[in-house]
């Protein structure tokens, strides 16, 4: 199976709630990810907060062109149990 972001939730800081493909759902913190030249942008909380979902790729994407891979986000997240 192909791994997509089916959903994402900005929640605080530089944490993520991100639902994928595969009925996970992890809170993702990306504090220590955001360097580099099209990363460093977005340790500006109003920059981070702008992420979405970008149907085309399935996955999360910030309005600088900046994304990260649906695998990575999922093997760095952390599980979130769902209520029933």
């Amino acid at each position: 199976m192909l791994l997509q972001v089916t959903e994402v939730e900005y929640l605080d800081g530089y944490r993520l709630e991100i639902h994928f493909n595969d009925k996970s759902v992890k809170e993702v913190d990306l504090t220590d990810e955001l360097y580099g030249t099209v990363f460093e942008p977005l340790r500006v909380k109003s920059r981070f907060r702008k992420v979405v979902l970008n149907p085309e790729t399935n996955t999360i994407e910030w309005p600088n062109g900046a994304d990260m891979a649906p695998e990575f986000l999922h093997r760095i997240g952390r599980d979130i149990e769902q209520a029933a």
